[in-house]
């Protein structure tokens, strides 16, 4: 099940997809940019997404319990449903990001 039919826009549009640089590809870059901000409404938790397969697997800045950098999934983020009262999607793509370096989100 995807939530694209209760979300109001994609969570990874083409143009997205296209301006993610592949996995790997940013190992020697002292300070990537994050090019896409997933978040979830209704907890702490925030993807920044810094590269992308082009499939399905991304490599980013993950905060929640914790702040890692570490491996998510497309699949998984749009498979996250809320139930609050009725099921809505757990996470969205912030539609005003503006894409910045890494050491900006950490605030170093």
């Amino acid at each position: 099940m995807t939530n694209t039919t209760t979300r109001k826009h994609q969570l990874l549009t083409q143009e997205l997809r296209a301006s993610l640089p592949a996995l790997y590809s940013q190992e020697n870059v002292a300070d990537p940019v994050a090019r896409v901000k997933f978040f979830s409404p209704y907890s702490n938790w925030t993807w920044y997404a810094l590269e992308f397969d082009g499939d399905d697997t991304f490599f980013g800045l993950v905060e929640g319990f914790e702040s890692e950098l570490g491996y998510f999934s497309l699949s998984e983020l749009d498979t996250l449903v809320v139930n609050i009262g009725v099921p809505v999607p757990g996470v969205e793509r912030d539609v005003h990001w503006t894409p910045r370096p890494l050491s900006e989100i950490r605030g170093k």
